[in-house]
C-alpha cells in the first residue's frame, strides 16, 4: 500500500541526497524504492539516499552505540541504485544540517555531534561555514589495481585507500587529460575489489603547494551512483594519495576542487593512529512529500 513520505532534498558541493526522517525505525524503505526516489528522470532525484534513524531503533545502531553511548542518529545511507554503503562525507556533512534544522539534534560551537554511520561513529563539527567530519583513521587498503577508463588512452596504475569505505585514487598527467576522460561508464579495475570502489582521477596543481596548503583537482565515479559534481570521502582518499606520493615533506592541510565546489581535508595525528577530516558546506535545498 502506498503512503505519503515527506522528505527533504539537500547537497554538499553539489554532491545531492533525499533525506528522509524516521526516528523509529519502522519505515525501511526497499532498495527499489530508494533507487526510483533517487531517479532523476521519475523520481526525485539525487546521488544517494540518506535515513535519519535512532541507533536504538536500528541492528547497525547498537554497533554505534557500543561505540559511542551518545551516538543517538544513525545515518542510514544508500547508492543512487539503492544499494548500501559504509560512509559518506558530504552526506553526512548535510545529514547532520538536516537534523538540526529540524529539531532532531543542537550542536553549539566548539561541540560535535556522533552520527553513527556503517563504518563506525563520525564526530562532526559545526564551523563557519559549514561543517567538518573526523572521518577516522586511514589506511593504504586494496593495493595497487590498474584503471581502464574511457577517453584515456592506456591503463593507469590506480592506489587503494579505505577511509571507511573503498576508493582507488589514479594521478593524471594534465587538467585537459582529467577534463577529457568519460565517467558515464564505470571504470574498470584489475583486479576488481571484492566490494568495490569509488574511483578518483586526480591532477595536482602547479605549484603543488601555496602558503602550506596542497592543492588538487578531482573527479570522480561512484559505487552505484555513477560521476557526481563531488564525494567527500573521495577528495580525502585523493588528498592522502597524492600526499603517500609526495613524501614526508607533504602538507597536512589540502584544498581539493570538485566539479561542485572546493572542500577542505586536514591529516593528523590521534591516539590511534593517523586521522582525516573533512569540511565543507552543507545545503538544504527544498522539502516535499511523495507517494512511495
Amino acid at each position: 500500500m502506498s503512503s505519503l513520505l515527506r522528505f527533504t532534498k539537500g547537497h554538499g558541493t553539489g554532491n545531492d541526497f533525499v533525506l528522509y526522517s524516521d526516528p523509529a525505525g519502522d519505515r525501511p524503505l526497499t532498495v527499489a524504492a530508494r533507487a526510483a526516489l533517487a531517479d532523476r528522470h521519475r523520481g526525485v532525484g539525487g546521488d544517494g539516499v540518506i535515513r535519519a534513524v535512532r541507533s536504538a531503533n536500528l541492528p547497525e545502531g547498537a554497533a554505534a552505540l557500543a561505540e559511542d553511548p551518545d551516538a543517538e542518529w544513525f545515518m542510514d545511507y544508500t547508492n543512487a541504485d539503492g544499494s548500501a554503503s559504509e560512509m559518506c562525507g558530504n552526506g553526512i556533512r548535510v545529514f547532520v544540517r538536516y537534523l538540526l534544522e529540524n529539531g532532531l539534534a543542537t550542536l553549539e560551537d566548539g561541540q560535535s555531534l556522533p552520527v553513527g554511520t556503517r563504518a563506525g561513529v563520525r564526530d562532526v563539527h559545526r564551523i563557519a561555514d559549514g561543517f567538518a567530519v573526523d572521518l577516522g583513521r586511514w589506511s593504504l587498503q586494496g593495493g595497487e589495481p590498474t584503471v581502464t577508463a574511457r577517453a584515456l588512452p592506456v591503463p593507469r596504475p590506480g592506489l587503494g585507500i579505505s577511509v571507511g569505505n573503498p576508493h582507488v585514487v589514479v594521478a593524471l598527467a594534465s587538467e585537459a587529460e582529467l577534463e577529457s576522460v568519460d565517467l558515464s561508464e564505470a571504470p574498470v579495475l584489475d583486479p576488481v575489489p571484492e566490494a568495490g570502489a569509488n574511483v578518483e582521477f586526480v591532477v595536482p596543481a602547479d605549484p603543488l603547494v601555496v602558503d602550506g596548503v596542497g592543492r588538487i583537482r578531482m573527479r570522480v565515479h561512484e559505487r552505484g551512483s555513477g560521476e557526481t559534481l563531488s564525494c567527500g570521502t573521495g577528495a580525502v582518499a585523493a588528498a592522502l594519495a597524492v600526499r603517500h606520493w609526495a613524501g614526508e615533506s607533504a602538507p597536512t592541510e589540502w584544498r581539493v576542487e570538485v566539479p561542485g565546489g572546493v572542500l577542505g581535508v586536514r591529516i593528523f595525528a590521534a591516539e590511534d593512529g593517523e586521522h582525516a577530516a573533512l569540511s565543507g558546506p552543507a545545503e538544504l535545498v527544498f522539502d516535499g512529500t511523495l507517494l512511495v
